[in-house]
């Protein structure tokens, strides 16, 4: 059968760009739809939080040739302190210890979605904005998908396989009917940048407080992302005080080791809870990055796995159309759906099993993870496997695209 396309994949955030620029010189035509005008993408509020790409992540974009025209916009992570407040135990990842330039970095998220998107643009790639779905279904040897265009006007197409990664509200994975596992942390996130008085010099610190997680990422010399997890009530009243007040109970939570801090950036909030769709795949459909995985930010690893469901997808694909296979068979999605299932159950599990220890201030918890970090923070060959973990490194990764 004649297909319009080999594949189409529904959104272009992060996850649908990389897998568009994955597969550019493959021969296979593609279909990128999305929701919303590029412009709509531009001055999404969502493009404000700063994602902390692992170093394993930013070498998969260096491979897609996504990563030299924001590098400069990046700010490099060299160490990682984590601490617990009131407590003794601390535990501290070196990038020079491990032999790295540095174990992560931390962008903008806009920064890298618009490079992504600009990029995706100047390939064959047949880019339809302002796009949704309707409709689809599988059958035999195509994917159909009934689209409807901003104007009015309907679209019909066919395709060997369908990507969703559209996110965590997926059309794809409702009209699939996939059902999802939602673990509620009864949590808020809440969102800011800091000045401080003094330079961060590339720290991360990850400090646990008896009312959850607190970090802070460098994104300039003297100036750092603040990830705050409180209660939904303690959330919402931090929202309502001015910023005098929020600043002080910030302080309070970090302390001074960056000095006095200072709010440039507003305030925003959002409910953190853990949400994975029961299956990867479905007939002829594959959903990858948030539209199957939503994880707590407590350790910086939404997009991270999300980029490793990309390059495990990409490389299946070119390998079954270098062989001149169906990209959409039910041997080739079961094998992507085998082979990222332990990837998934070992990051969700690691920021799952961090959330609930360290968001429990009973004594005896306290006691035992303050011991652990203190001892932790003294066995090299467990800091270096945690590490690794922390850069994304703990797996093989594939290699992304073909040469130009």
């Amino acid at each position: 059968m004649a297909h319009d396309y080999d594949l189409i994949i529904v959104g272009a955030g992060l996850a649908g760009n990389c897998l568009a620029l994955a597969l550019r010189n493959s021969g296979l035509k593609i279909a990128l739809v999305e929701a919303n005008s590029r412009e709509q993408l531009r001055h999404s509020p969502a493009g404000d939080r700063a994602l902390a790409l692992a170093k394993g992540s930013v070498e998969l974009l260096e491979q897609l040739g996504a990563w030299r025209g924001v590098a400069a916009k990046a700010t490099a992570i060299a160490d990682i302190h984590i601490s617990d407040r009131g407590h003794f135990g601390k535990t501290r990842l070196s990038a020079a210890e491990q032999g790295v330039d540095a174990l992560g970095y931390v962008i903008v998220a806009r920064d890298i979605e618009q490079h992504a998107a600009d990029l995706v643009e100047k390939t064959d790639t047949d880019c339809l904005y302002q796009t949704r779905v309707a409709g689809l279904m599988a059958g035999y040897d195509a994917v159909n998908v009934s689209l409807k265009q901003a104007d009015g006007r309907s679209l019909n197409l066919s395709a060997q396989v369908l990507v969703g990664a559209d996110g965590g509200n997926s059309t794809v994975r409702k009209l699939l009917e996939i059902p999802q596992q939602v673990s509620e942390y009864g949590q808020t996130a809440l969102v800011t940048t800091v000045q401080s008085a003094l330079p961060n010099r590339h720290v991360a610190f990850e400090r646990f407080t008896e009312f959850g997680p607190l970090a802070l990422l460098p994104v300039a010399a003297k100036q750092s992302a603040v990830v705050w997890t409180r209660s939904h009530e303690q959330a919402e009243a931090l929202l309502a005080v001015n910023d005098r007040e929020f600043l002080a109970e910030l302080q309070n939570c970090f302390g001074y080791r960056l000095g006095e801090l200072k709010l440039v950036a507003p305030r925003r909030a959002f409910p953190l809870s853990l949400i994975r769709a029961d299956s990867m795949v479905a007939d002829r459909t594959v959903i990858i990055g948030n539209a199957v995985h939503q994880l707590h930010p407590v350790a910086g690893q939404g997009f991270n796995l999300g980029i490793r469901d990309v390059a495990l997808l990409a490389e299946l694909l070119m390998d079954q159309h270098d062989r001149g296979g169906d990209l959409g068979a039910a041997s080739l999605l079961r094998d992507y759906s085998r082979q990222r299932r332990q990837d998934h159950d070992r990051t969700i599990g690691f920021t799952d099993t961090v959330v609930r220890l360290f968001s429990n201030n009973r004594l005896p918890v306290a006691a035992l993870r303050n011991a652990g970090l203190a001892v932790l923070d003294h066995l090299p060959f467990a800091k270096s496997a945690l590490a690794k973990h922390a850069m994304g490194l703990a797996g093989k990764l594939p290699k992304l695209g073909k040469d130009e």
